[in-house]
């Protein structure tokens, strides 16, 4: 039996008060950073191959069914603005599209063409990488535009909770995260959602810094979209350009655009005097 699919080690849970089973549940989700840590090196060489299409023109897809899917959605809606990243770099191919995301349609993940279909709609090449995500490693979604990718000779990689699963068999760069029996037995919206996430951050973070997207700590090129990012760039400009007069600094970030662009302005008026 996969392992997240074996029964919870948690028996009898209607007769536990809420503070037990409350102290179970995050017990179970200290285990899952070490899960992550043991994949470490396959998510490294995943993350290498990532940064390498990217920086040669390619894009990366996301491509999920169910509660992963979903967890990647969250991730890439978040890179254009925190990090002035181009709509479409990265994007996402979520089993019944992202205009049906809050319905959870879990029975079109069982087809194995449509991924496929709508990869191609988004004229996916040989520039790009594709990274499947499926907790049980089996979904249909996921692995049938895997195999359809790899006849094409496109890159792939995949994220999955159970070992020498189908879809990892396929993937160019697996990464395997075993996290073991859910708390709620065969719920892997929770230790496995969890792995998922916390990997979601490290692919994209990491790609940010590999393409340029960070300064020192600072995510310089984040999208002046409200003024609370606004006052928080502001500070980062007067920090790293050691400027002072908050307004002068303001002024000269809506102008440029960004806390980079900006800093190139300050670096050209230096060299220039």
């Amino acid at each position: 039996m996969r392992p997240t699919e074996q029964p919870s080690q948690h028996r009898d849970l209607e007769k536990k008060s809420i503070e037990e089973i409350t102290a179970l549940i995050n017990g179970e989700d200290k285990t899952v950073a070490l899960a992550v840590e043991r994949a470490l090196p396959q998510l490294n060489r995943l993350i290498a191959q990532i940064v390498e299409n990217l920086k040669a023109g390619g894009r990366m897809f996301y491509l999920g069914a169910g509660a992963g899917g979903r967890l990647a959605v969250l991730d890439v809606v978040e890179l254009p603005t925190t990090y002035g990243l181009p709509k479409g770099l990265i994007d996402i191919v979520l089993s019944g599209g992202l205009e049906r995301l809050h319905e959870a349609p879990e029975e079109l993940e069982d087809e194995p063409d449509t991924g496929w279909i709508e990869l191609k709609a988004r004229h996916v090449s040989q520039k790009d990488i594709v990274v499947g995500i499926s907790a049980s490693g089996t979904t249909p979604f996921v692995l049938g535009a895997l195999r359809w990718c790899r006849e094409q000779e496109i890159r792939t990689g995949c994220i999955v909770s159970n070992p020498g699963s189908p879809i990892a068999a396929v993937a160019d760069y697996p990464v395997e995260v075993i996290t073991g029996p859910e708390f709620i037995t065969g719920s892997t919206r929770m230790k496995c959602g969890t792995a998922q996430k916390m990997i979601f951050d490290i692919i994209s973070t990491t790609t940010m810094v590999m393409l340029g997207r960070v300064r020192d700590n600072k995510m310089v090129h984040v999208m002046l979209i409200n003024d609370k990012i606004t006052d928080r760039a502001v500070r980062m400009l007067m920090e790293m350009g050691d400027l002072h007069d908050y307004e002068a600094a303001k002024s000269m970030l809506i102008e440029k655009g960004s806390v980079q662009e900006a800093l190139n302005a300050l670096s050209e008026r230096e060299s220039r005097s």
